[in-house]
């Protein structure tokens, strides 16, 4: 079966009324899978995470961070646009313009200081405007939490990355790399608040902070209804 295929396949299971018990009926296959990336964190990500911070000033950190929250701008553009927000998707392109050229690639974050604010959009959160259901909870091998709708949306986001389209594959890696220690140094003191199972924390969190930025910071009360 092809990709394309297998995409309708999945957006038409998504879009047909779901019936699950509860909002986590894969949770035998996702905490097997959980375990795994926490000891692949522990062993692997963590460290580096730590190092990366401890060697790195603070200044710099935040100039790495901000050149990669430039590149982000893409698609901040595009899934704007695709949700139909005129307004936002201009504000983003002026920061990705401001901040590529005045902010030094991106380095310095001056877009904020006038007046633009950051969004985060992404195709996952598009797709939910559009009406299509979230799907089950799914913690994917090495990537983490997730539900069907944003596995499925991946794809999308992966191509809007413009690190993607780098054509020296080392030099590629090597900034994937880095946007993936930079992206977990900064959740490091963030860890000081996870309470009780970190399974279903991890879960918790990320469906209520997904609930959080569909909804552009209009909070609902229940998840009860993507389900």
């Amino acid at each position: 079966m092809s990709a394309a295929r297998v995409m309708v396949l999945c957006l038409g299971l998504l879009a047909a009324p779901q019936t699950f018990a509860d909002g986590d009926p894969l949770e035998p296959i996702n905490r097997p899978i959980h375990a795994l990336n926490e000891g692949v964190d522990r062993i692997v990500l963590k460290p580096a995470a730590k190092t990366y911070r401890r060697v790195r000033p603070g200044f710099v950190r935040a100039g790495i961070g901000n050149f990669f929250s430039n590149l982000g701008e893409v698609s901040n553009v595009v899934n704007n646009v695709l949700q139909a927000k005129p307004g936002d998707a201009f504000n983003d392109f002026g920061r990705l313009f401001i901040n590529s050229n005045v902010g030094v690639g991106g380095v310095f974050d001056v877009a904020s200081s006038l007046g633009l604010p950051e969004h985060q959009e992404d195709f996952g959160q598009t797709l939910a405007t559009w009406r299509v259901g979230q799907g089950p909870y799914i913690v994917l091998p090495f990537l983490g939490p997730s539900t069907l709708r944003d596995a499925i949306a991946r794809s999308i986001d992966t191509a809007l990355n413009p690190v993607r389209h780098v054509d020296h594959v080392p030099t590629r890696n090597v900034l994937l790399a880095a946007d993936l220690v930079v992206t977990r140094a900064d959740i490091l003191q963030a860890e000081s608040v996870i309470f009780g199972e970190k399974y279903l924390f991890y879960r918790d969190a990320y469906l209520q902070r997904r609930n959080f930025l569909i909804n552009d910071g209009e909070v609902t009360d229940t998840f009860d209804d993507d389900f």
